[in-house]
Parts: structure tokens; sequence; C-alpha cells
């Protein structure tokens, strides 16, 4: 008497899933690498993580039609299937945080304290060459209304110290921050006005953002002013913003700290 054999159905979605992600966490890691290295070429090093991300949708996909032959024909490969679903969703995590928050916040690459009279990034042979030869254009007044509406807190900070002294606060903020100073003049000569040029890093991306810092002497006090625009993009997810409130914030309390 034969014995009817009955196999179990496989799921091929499910190994591919989870061979996807583990090859887009590759990609993304070597993309990441490259981003960093001031060597690389920053948009082919960017594009190589876009496609990074766009192997670990994939690869949520196939998890999901996985997952979908496992419910309805009880065929195998679930483990691996939620091994790649989790393996991509690592991947995607913080590319579909900056994604939400790009979706909440308008399309902004410049952001400053005075937005009528915005401070005026450096036109000198060091500054020029340190950001690589790209200068931030002036803000349209459609720009100015929406940094207006989305952040109405950004706003000039007056410290109750004379210029000299609040110029070696604002100094020593910047390298709290670990901005990396390009130049800087201390208030005075024939303007009046102290200036400090930095250039910032983003954290995960190491992405360059251009930052000055203008510095005007008052009878009550110094007036400090900031302004952060992206080199790259057509959008700053909010990371200009973050460094104007940042750098603020950090010289507010070491001004409180001297009285």
């Amino acid at each position: 008497m034969r014995r009817l054999i009955v196999q179990e159905p496989v799921t091929r979605a499910a190994p591919w899933a989870l061979r996807l992600a583990w090859f887009a966490l590759a990609v993304v890691g070597i993309a990441l690498l490259l981003v960093r290295d001031p060597r690389a070429e920053t948009d082919a090093a960017l594009a190589a993580l876009v496609s990074g991300v766009g192997v670990a949708l994939l690869a949520v996909l196939l998890a999901l039609g996985a997952f979908v032959r496992v419910w309805r024909e009880g065929a195998r490969g679930l483990g691996t299937a939620v091994g790649g679903l989790m393996l991509a969703a690592c991947v995607l995590a913080y590319p579909g945080y900056m994604a939400a928050r790009g979706l909440m916040l308008p399309r902004l690459t410049d952001v400053a304290t005075d937005i009528d009279n915005p401070p005026a990034f450096s036109r000198s042979r060091a500054a020029w060459a340190a950001r690589g030869g790209r200068l931030a254009p002036d803000p349209s007044p459609a720009t100015r209304a929406l940094q207006r509406e989305a952040y109405p807190q950004v706003a000039p900070l007056t410290l109750d110290l004379g210029a000299d002294e609040a110029f070696g606060l604002a100094m020593k903020a910047v390298q709290n921050r670990k901005w990396q100073v390009i130049e800087s003049y201390k208030p005075g000569g024939r303007i009046g006005n102290g200036r400090i040029e930095a250039v910032v890093r983003s954290r995960l991306l190491g992405l360059p953002y251009d930052v000055t810092i203008r510095l005007h002497p008052r009878a009550d006090g110094t007036r400090i002013d900031v302004r952060s625009a992206s080199r790259l993009g057509d959008r700053d997810f909010g990371q200009n913003a973050d460094h104007v409130r940042a750098f603020l914030d950090e010289l507010a309390n070491l001004a409180l700290a001297v009285k």
C-alpha cells in the first residue's frame, strides 16, 4: 500500500525578502561610509543610499507577500519572512522618520532669525573655499512667509553683555556644538558688527550646512542673529531651524552662567 506524501507549500518570497534585506543593509552601510568621506562624490553616495532604501522597501513587500501565502495556504517560511521584515525595518527606520518629518514641515533650505535682513554669508576666499564655491541665495518673499508660519519662535537673541564678551561666548557656543569655524571677526571697525562663519555636519550622514552668526552692538547689549542654510537638496527636513535653536539655547545658557 502506497502512502500519499503531501508536501507542504513553501513560499519563495520569504527567503528573497531576507536576502534583499541583508543586501539593502550592506548597500546603506557602504553608502553611509562614502557620504561621510570627504574624498568621495557626495551625489553618487547619496544615490547609492537611496538605492539601498529602495531595495529595503522591496524586501518589505516580499515579506508581506510571504505573510499572505503563509496565512492562506499554510506555507512554510514565516520565520524567514519575519526576519526579512525586521531587518528591512531597521534599514528604513531613519529614512521613514525623516520622510514623515519632511511631510509635516515646509520646503525650506534656509532659516534665519532676521527674516527681513538675514545675515549675509562671507564672500572671502577662505569662506568660499570651505563652502565648495557655493553661496546661499537670498530668501524670496515666499520663502520668508513660509518660515514665519513654520518657525515663529525663531528670533534674534539680545544679551545684556558688551560686544566683546558676547563674541567670546558666541565662539564658545560654536565650539561646544563642535561646529567648524571658517573665519571670525570681533565687533568693531567701520560697520561695528561681529561675524562668525561656520560649517555644521549632520550627525548620521555628515552632510554640510553653512552657518553665519552676526553680532550687532546696541545700547542695551548685543543682538545676535543666526542663519543656517543647506548646501544640498531642495528641503532641509527641519535641520536648519534645529541648528539655529540649538546654538541660541547654548549661547543663552552660557550667558546665564556668566551672570
